[in-house]
C-alpha cells in the first residue's frame, strides 16, 4: 500500500521531468526568461505539484481531478517543446530526451485516470 505521493512512480518521473526542463531552459535566450522559459518551468512544476496535491486531498474524485490537471499541464509542456524545437533554441537530442520523459509521464497519468 502506498503511504505517500512520493512513492508514486508517476510523481517521481514528473519531478525528473521538471528538473530536466529547468536544465534544458537554462541556456535559452535571455529574452525568453518571461516567455517560454517561465512557461515551461511553471507547467512542469505544476505536473508534480498537482499529483501531490490530488493525492493529499484524500478523496478519489479530487485525486482524479488533480491528475487530470497534471495531464493538462503535461500536454502544455509537450506543445511548448514543439515550439522550442521549431525555434531551435537547443539541440534536438536534448529536446527528444525531455519530450520522451513527458510522453512517459502522460501515459502513466492516462493509465491511472482510467483505473480510477
Amino acid at each position: 500500500m502506498i503511504e505517500s505521493y512520493r512513492e508514486l512512480h508517476v510523481w517521481q518521473r514528473s519531478v525528473e521531468l521538471s528538473v530536466a526542463l529547468y536544465r534544458l531552459t537554462a541556456n535559452f535566450p535571455r529574452e525568453e526568461i518571461y516567455g517560454l522559459t517561465n512557461q515551461l518551468r511553471r507547467a512542469s512544476v505544476s505536473i508534480a505539484s498537482n499529483i501531490a496535491e490530488g493525492y493529499g486531498r484524500g478523496s478519489r474524485g479530487e485525486y482524479k481531478q488533480f491528475l487530470a490537471m497534471a495531464r493538462g499541464s503535461n500536454f502544455e509542456v509537450q506543445t511548448q517543446l514543439v515550439i522550442v524545437r521549431e525555434l531551435q533554441y537547443t539541440g534536438v537530442e536534448s529536446i527528444d530526451k525531455v519530450e520522451g520523459l513527458s510522453i512517459e509521464v502522460g501515459k502513466m497519468l492516462t493509465v491511472i485516470l482510467k483505473k480510477l
